[in-house]
């Protein structure tokens, strides 16, 4: 058998927060539903976050009201706060992936916190959840390879995240190119240092393409030995409060070459392009993603 790479589908949350076009409610779940058609077993629905500074994510409790239960699937809510963790349980979210920047400059633009102090909320929420039970909680750990105000961000500095994340008995750790400024081989030091403090924990990866990178640094990933990448259909994707960040690497982009090169994903490549020529028509833009825009290979 072909070794699997998972990809979780972020197309519906970060794919669409930093777009100018609003999608409604139906439109959001018929986003998902295509998505979910074309493979993706995991994916990042919704963002408990507030609707008055991202109105892109507003109605997060009626997509997930719109979700029937389906075995194999994981609806993601992603969470900032015990306020957002309250929230994701309510709704029902399969999984809580709760957001630390590993920056103090970008977490109190980003989030009115330091770095300190959203990780005494992970802390929080992850003893809360053991006393109280609720679903299994991922750590992204935002702008882990550069920051937008506070420039490089030092490997040790991350290690030392993940390295109290995964004292803390959740299920996943990703790191996050936010804002597109990692190369391959910082990528593999990275991942083969973080690796070595965080045990059985698993380790994700979130790629921005900022900079022509993204798919370099998601094969990078891989030879290192990760087996779980986040991806974002069409190539959406951005950050609010990150100046001139943009999208996510391509699903297609990286079901494409994933699969060219043997491995298995689950994924039905032509019903991910078709999934982002719609919602790009939706948003009003072409697809920035090269599959969508190029085709299948053999046609």
């Amino acid at each position: 058998m072909s070794r699997f790479i998972e990809i979780v589908e972020v197309g519906p949350r970060d794919g669409l927060q930093n777009e100018k076009a609003l999608l409604d409610v139906p439109q959001k779940l018929d986003f998902i539903a295509r998505l979910e058609a074309a493979g993706a077993k995991r994916m990042e629905t919704v963002s408990f976050v507030n609707p008055k500074r991202v109105p892109q994510m507003a109605g997060a409790e009626e997509v997930m009201e719109g979700l029937p239960p389906q075995a194999g699937r994981s609806r993601i809510g992603l969470v900032l706060n015990m306020k957002g963790w309250e929230r994701a349980v309510a709704a029902a979210c399969d999984e809580a992936n709760v957001v630390v920047c590993a920056t103090d400059g970008f977490g109190i633009r980003n989030q009115g916190a330091n770095t300190a102090e959203q990780m005494a909320a992970l802390a929080a929420i992850a003893a809360r959840r053991d006393a109280e039970g609720g679903p299994p909680i991922s750590a992204t750990f935002s702008v882990a390879f550069g920051c937008p105000f506070d420039g490089e961000v030092s490997q040790d500095q991350v290690v030392a995240l993940a390295r109290e994340a995964a004292s803390l008995n959740i299920a996943e750790i990703a790191l996050a190119d936010t804002i597109g400024v990692a190369d391959p081989w910082t990528v593999r030091a990275r991942v083969e240092a973080v690796k070595k403090v965080i045990g059985d924990t698993k380790l994700r990866l979130h790629f921005h393409d900022t900079r022509n990178t993204g798919l370099a640094n998601a094969y990078a990933g891989v030879e290192a030995g990760v087996d779980i990448l986040d991806a974002s259909c069409g190539g959406l994707g951005g950050c609010p409060f990150a100046p001139d960040a943009t999208g996510n690497i391509g699903t297609e982009d990286l079901v494409y070459m994933l699969e060219r090169a043997g491995f298995s994903t689950g994924y039905d490549l032509p019903g991910l392009i078709s999934t982002a020529k719609w919602v790009s028509d939706l948003l009003g833009k072409p697809p920035t993603s090269s599959v969508a825009r190029a085709g299948l290979f053999p046609a």
